[in-house]
């Protein structure tokens, strides 16, 4: 279908008809005034990641930042919660599809984080049936027939919060003035547009979380896009809210600050654990003294993983916010009741320590995690959360204790593992599925990420493993044939450019930055 653009704008593909809805033309003015006023912004905070990166290969370490310690020190707590955010004890997380949208929804969840990130394979369609899908959610019209089943929304359904991408990713289909829309300005502002006014109707506010970002001054950008979002559609400031994934290694280093700078706009801070784990590597990967081992080693009971999340626990409730503990991976396996038990009681351990810790919440990756992590928070957080608990007050971590790595070993089956998921998640991705259940685990573009920069350090450090041999680059081309032939020939373009970015120095930024150019 052709339909006049708005000035400036430039789409690579033909508008369908049925995506008029979401690219109406107030809402493509919306979003390019938002790219206007706030992309120039953008790419300078991409330039400083830049700039702190070359900082840290030249032997810098993170740490607190010493001229906002009056921050960290004062005394100061975000805007009151909404009542729909002040029980989010379980929250599961998954793409934009129409059925995981109402499956997810219909769940028993208190949250339902609609992904366009980690979880989404941004193809062009996928992105557009997305922002319909939530329309078509959040209006309680959303329904889906197939396979002899008719799915449509419960009566109680959980609160929809969405992520949209990260600041790094383009949505090259749409340009402004001749740029590259960023992904996140164009879900955000797509979905706040179309569903703002709509969820006030229903005494709801919009709700997002924010990935990736890696400093406060991050979230002031967005506490800026926040307030002219709201001051443009006409309601009220705190409308729109904010929780943030510190899943960046120096974000931990900033929670006080991201929190102070979205305080009006902000609702909590959420552990996302496998982003965390891929920035630490990316970050620090100059340090041979940085080294982690196997990714399964690496777990939440660690003591930097579980340094970073009782610090965030700390900051959230001083602050008034929620502290919404992280994924794990494990799903329900169908037809091997051992390897069903051992996965429940795995996540039912890590839910344990969550709500133990005085977390106010969790994420879990599949329904059939859910009932597993309320019964888990409903025994031992009768509340609708511990924010006014006494649990992590005296809690006191050094910069140190957040980046000591934890001591294990590397295996040559861990080296293998992460061959053979990263291929196989990657082939999925450029078919468009961005949340993918590979070896009983529920992969996203976050663990991929895991996987393809520990080999990058494993063989840049050249690691010796358990073997006593080390990983040369030699040896890690060698374990790349040998994972892609056990595949075949239809993983060939996935294992083509997963061995690329997993061994091009420096570290590639983001695989997805490389993948995306592969997708329609």
């Amino acid at each position: 279908m052709t339909t006049p653009l708005p000035a400036g704008l430039s789409l690579s593909v033909a508008l369908q008809e049925e995506y008029t809805r979401v690219l109406t033309p107030g809402a493509l003015a919306f979003i390019a005034e938002l790219h206007r006023r706030f992309n120039a912004g953008r790419v300078e905070l991409l330039a400083r990641r830049e700039a702190e990166q070359a900082r840290l290969d030249a032997g810098a370490l993170p740490d607190f930042l010493p001229e906002t310690s009056s921050i960290r020190t004062g005394e100061w707590k975000i805007a009151p919660l909404p009542p729909e955010l002040q029980d989010r004890r379980v929250e599961i997380t998954g793409p934009v599809d129409r059925k995981m949208v109402i499956n997810a929804l219909n769940s028993g969840a208190k949250i339902f984080m609609a992904d366009f990130e980690d979880a989404t394979s941004p193809s062009w369609d996928n992105v557009m049936q997305g922002q319909l899908n939530l329309m078509d959610a959040v209006r309680r019209t959303i329904s889906l027939e197939g396979g002899g089943k008719q799915y449509r929304l419960n009566e109680t359904v959980a609160t929809l919060l969405v992520r949209p991408r990260g600041l790094h990713l383009p949505e090259k289909h749409l340009t402004v003035d001749g740029e590259a829309i960023s992904g996140a300005l164009f879900d955000f502002g797509l979905y706040a547009y179309h569903n703002t006014h709509e969820r006030l109707r229903q005494g709801l506010g919009t709700h997002f979380y924010l990935p990736k970002l890696e400093s406060h001054l991050e979230a002031r950008w967005w506490n800026e896009v926040f307030a002219f979002t709201e001051q443009t559609l006409g309601v009220p400031v705190g409308t729109l809210r904010a929780t943030v994934l510190i899943e960046t290694i120096l974000a931990a280093f900033e929670m006080h600050e991201i929190l102070y700078e979205l305080r009006e706009h902000a609702a909590g801070l959420n552990c996302g654990r496998w982003d965390y784990i891929f920035s630490y590597i990316k970050k620090l990967r100059s340090f041979d003294d940085r080294i982690l081992p196997d990714r399964a080693q690496v777990t939440m009971s660690t003591p930097m993983m579980r340094n970073y999340s009782r610090l965030a626990i700390q900051t959230c409730h001083k602050r008034g916010a929620a502290a919404v503990g992280g994924m794990s991976a494990f799903i329900p396996v169908k037809n091997d009741p051992v390897a069903n038990e051992r996965a429940f009681a795995q996540v039912r351990a890590d839910k344990e320590r969550e709500a133990g810790d005085g977390h106010d919440g969790t994420w879990v990756a599949h329904p059939g995690m859910v009932q597993l992590a309320t019964e888990v928070f409903d025994r031992l957080m009768p509340t609708p959360n511990q924010i006014a608990s006494s649990k992590q007050q005296d809690l006191l971590v050094s910069a140190a204790e957040l980046l000591t790595p934890p001591s294990g070993t590397i295996t040559e089956q861990g080296v293998r593992t992460n061959i053979n998921v990263g291929i196989q998640y990657l082939a999925a991705w450029l078919e468009g599925r961005g949340a993918v259940p590979i070896h009983n685990l529920m992969e996203d573009a976050a663990t991929a990420e895991i996987s393809r920069a520990q080999l990058w350090q494993w063989a840049h450090h050249g690691v010796r493993l358990t073997d006593g041999q080390p990983l040369t680059p030699k040896r890690l081309d060698a374990l790349f044939s040998e994972e892609l032939a056990s595949l075949g020939p239809d993983f060939a373009q996935a294992g083509a450019l997963f061995h690329e970015v997993a061994t091009r120095s420096p570290l590639a930024e983001f695989l997805t930055l490389s993948a995306y150019e592969q997708l329609d």
